[in-house]
């Protein structure tokens, strides 16, 4: 009977340790409602939830001097006015930009400290520019 008690006891007090330290999978949701750790991402041109390495548009990082090279994305307003690119470094997890008039050149405004552009690169690829050098490809 002893032993029983003995068993029941570290068992219960085993399970009650366990619960304790157990993280909760998928509790990781932004203001948004995205997970992190599921690759979402809080797009403001969309209003909803993306996974930036599923978007059509996707950039290389160009001349880094990391051991690994980055990607980001851009989604553009279904008007073509405004883009969204999602650049890893810095604070924010995107940045808009946006075109004037009808030039094709996609400007950051004054709310960053940085300048960044998006124009487009060949026929049909894009290219960022940051202060005038050119970030991704």
């Amino acid at each position: 009977m002893r032993k029983t008690i003995l068993l029941g006891a570290m068992f219960l007090s085993t399970l009650a340790f366990t619960q304790q330290k157990t993280p909760v999978l998928g509790g990781d949701k932004d203001v948004h409602g995205c997970r992190s750790s599921a690759g979402y991402t809080y797009s403001q041109i969309k209003n909803d939830c993306v996974r930036v390495f599923e978007q059509k548009i996707k950039l290389k990082e160009v001349n880094s001097d990391k051991s690994y090279t980055s990607m980001t994305a851009v989604i553009f307003s279904k008007d073509m006015k405004r883009a969204e690119i999602f650049i890893p470094d810095g604070n924010a997890k995107s940045i808009i930009l946006v075109r004037e008039g009808k030039s094709k050149m996609w400007k950051s405004g004054s709310y960053i400290k940085e300048t960044y552009v998006l124009v487009p690169y060949k026929k049909t690829g894009y290219q960022i520019k940051k202060d005038d050098v050119v970030i991704y490809r």
